[in-house]
């Protein structure tokens, strides 16, 4: 059905609606990689698809013709180019999957046996507490359903029960272990020294380093909740779907980290003031 004709384009509710769905689709895939040198590649590309389109709506032939040609090779070029984020984006479709499918049962889980019921939450919080007060660097992953084999893999397996003077021999920085991740997975310490991604997000703040990027980068792309303590400050963060909780109080790393295990986490998370940094140093 034609809606209304201007010069030689006739538009109808169908193309209305068509462009909606591209101009929301671009809109989510600037979302995923905003932050990330990607998005200039992303935005050049876009200009010269726009400018393909046209110049071919304007029958200018040879010059459709040269830039076709170029739009066929740019789309093997892009998915080289846009590797990591088209995984990104892949691990994000499945992990609301699992979201959304984790809240149509949530009832029927709640009479599970969860693994934060054997798992000795204090024997963690203890050793952040030391290590916070050390200024001794640290990075520790928690995974609630996934293994992350894939990550165990790139570390030292352990597959030890979670203590606090085994998590300090750990990340003691005279340990041969420290320089990496723990991976905490139900109640026990899978691996350490494991090699985590590392965010290339550009509005983290300058001060933040591997530790924090990489725990950051984590958080994006898999389903887990990080903490990084820094080794020259000793402040730390929580990371969780590629945000960061900072400045936090003992009890509330520990109910974010309860959150997380009982997967009751609020659908926001909100920034804490820098004020509680100094009130835990106490």
């Amino acid at each position: 059905m034609l809606l209304f004709r201007i010069g030689f384009l006739e538009v109808s509710w169908v193309d209305l609606i068509d462009i909606s769905l591209v101009a929301i689709l671009l809109y989510q895939v600037y979302k995923l990689i905003r932050g990330s040198i990607a998005v200039n590649i992303f935005l050049g590309i876009l200009s010269l698809y726009l400018m393909y389109l046209i110049v071919r709506a304007a029958q200018m032939e040879l010059l459709a013709r040269i830039l076709g040609q170029f739009m066929g090779v740019g789309v093997l070029a892009m998915i080289i180019l846009f590797q990591p984020e088209i995984r990104k984006f892949l691990l994000l479709i499945g992990r609301s999957a699992d979201l959304n499918r984790d809240n149509l049962f949530k009832q029927v889980a709640n009479w599970r046996t969860t693994q934060d019921e054997e798992f000795d939450l204090q024997q963690v919080l203890d050793a952040i507490k030391t290590l916070k007060a050390t200024r001794t660097g640290a990075l520790i992953v928690f995974t609630r359903d996934i293994q992350l084999k894939h990550y165990v893999d790139t570390g030292d397996k352990l597959d030890a029960e979670v203590s606090k003077r085994l998590l300090l021999s750990i990340f003691n920085k005279n340990s041969p272990l420290h320089d990496g991740a723990v991976i905490l997975y139900k109640g026990r310490i899978e691996a350490a020294r494991c090699v985590l991604p590392v965010s290339e997000n550009d509005h983290l703040p300058e001060q933040y380093g591997l530790r924090h990027r990489s725990a950051i980068g984590m958080s994006e792309v898999t389903d887990t909740l990080v903490l990084a303590i820094s080794e020259e400050t000793g402040r730390l963060i929580l990371a969780r779907n590629g945000k960061y909780l900072r400045a936090l109080k003992l009890r509330q790393v520990e109910q974010k980290i309860l959150e997380y295990l009982h997967n009751t986490e609020p659908e926001k998370w909100d920034e804490i003031p820098e004020e509680a940094e100094a009130e835990d140093a106490k």
